[in-house]
């Protein structure tokens, strides 16, 4: 998808289309998810503090990120991804592997696909997507970046090499910026330049990576598209604007990154069993170095209810609490399971009226924004634990 949050937005409201938009808070310690393709200009991007990308983009707009309302709409896109092919592996809310191979006997070819797939999306959800077709992962994901926005590229097999070898070497699979520091130390600073060099002295300067990226560096990649790769875990996390001890804020904080996190695991019909609280405390240990702080609950049975969650990661907190100042809080479920029919549990009863307000809730999010219905007051004290015999 070309700036999914960010076009979601321009979608959703027509007095921000044309206008640069990032998508996050500006705040000293807030990071822009996305930034659209006018604020992109600016060299706004993901990951950017905000302050930077207000001092870059002084006219940008800052909009609030909206994810279960993200979460929704990629939902949708992926029923389109289906209807051309059942071999999806999503990679995020915005990026997918499709694998066409059985399907081309129902179109002319895969470009005539790709095209019919990009008008699907955009008749579903008002949005443009850009892709890439390759003979591997690797190569339709670099081709579909180098299509931005809206754009349509192929790299049919025999012209791999000649598509790869001008690009610099971060394009590559597992260069990132450490990486391409070594390699441009070694004189290559293209894909072409490593696929060129003598792979002995690659294995004497990288070790047994050496041998990957000049496989890499040919177009060699034998990574399937997985449609059963299941994700490890789901989590929210959110840096504070100024540095936070125990108290309603904090709290209210933590059920709400449970119940986005509830939001995201119906989404993806599944369900968790392990609960996870992260918190970065505010004593700094070097530039940019915070302590963080994890500790973890195992629950009976798997879950996918909000409230479940936050009852888990508010005792959790409650267990560390003791007087931290604290930078960052966040909740994750790990133990992830496809949801199937639900299992009884042999003392406690299935919430037949939890699990209706669930399924309000998300249909209430979808139609109008996670800010529809938000959690009450949050005990300052866990509730006490009933062991019953």
């Amino acid at each position: 998808m070309d700036a999914f949050y960010a076009a979601v937005e321009q979608r959703d409201h027509p007095e921000l289309r044309g206008k640069p938009v990032i998508v996050g808070g500006r705040g000293n310690r807030s990071v822009v998810l996305t930034a659209s393709y006018e604020a992109r200009v600016f060299g706004v991007h993901s990951a950017m503090p905000g302050v930077q990308a207000h001092r870059l983009c002084p006219d940008g707009i800052f909009v609030p990120p909206r994810m279960s309302h993200y979460v929704a709409i990629a939902r949708d896109i992926r029923r389109v991804f289906e209807e051309f092919t059942p071999l999806v592996e999503p990679v995020s809310l915005d990026e997918a592997f499709l694998d066409i191979s059985g399907s081309l006997r129902l179109f002319h070819d895969a470009v005539q696909l790709a095209q019919q797939l990009k008008a699907r999306v955009r008749a579903v959800t008002g949005l443009t997507i850009s892709v890439g077709i390759g003979p591997t992962k690797m190569v339709a994901k670099i081709a579909s970046g180098l299509s931005k926005p809206d754009g349509l590229i192929e790299v049919p097999p025999e012209r791999v090499e000649t598509f790869l070898h001008p690009l610099p070497v971060k394009e590559l699979w597992g260069v990132g910026p450490t990486m391409q520091r070594r390699l441009h130390r070694l004189g290559l600073t293209t894909i072409g330049a490593l696929a060129d060099a003598d792979p002995q002295r690659l294995d004497r300067d990288l070790g047994h990576l050496g041998a990957a990226l000049w496989a890499l560096a040919h177009g060699h990649d034998r990574g399937a598209v997985d449609p059963d790769r299941q994700r490890k875990s789901y989590g929210e996390e959110e840096t504070f604007e100024r540095d936070l001890r125990d108290g309603p804020i904090v709290r209210r904080t933590i059920a709400a990154h449970a119940e986005a996190v509830a939001a995201r695991l119906r989404a993806g019909s599944c369900r968790g069993r392990t609960v996870t609280l992260k918190v970065k405390l505010a004593q700094r240990l070097a530039p940019g170095k915070y302590p963080v702080l994890t500790r973890r609950l195992t629950l009976p049975l798997p879950t996918d209810d909000g409230t479940t969650i936050a009852d888990a990661a508010l005792q959790l907190w409650h267990t560390m609490r003791s007087g931290l100042l604290v930078r960052l809080i966040g909740v994750a479920v790990s133990s992830i399971e496809h949801t199937g029919p639900a299992q009884l549990a042999l003392f406690t009863p299935i919430d037949a009226r939890r699990n209706a307000l669930n399924l309000a809730l998300d249909k209430l999010t979808a139609r109008f924004g996670g800010a529809v219905v938000t959690r009450g007051a949050v005990p300052l004290k866990p509730a006490a634990r009933r062991h019953v015999l």
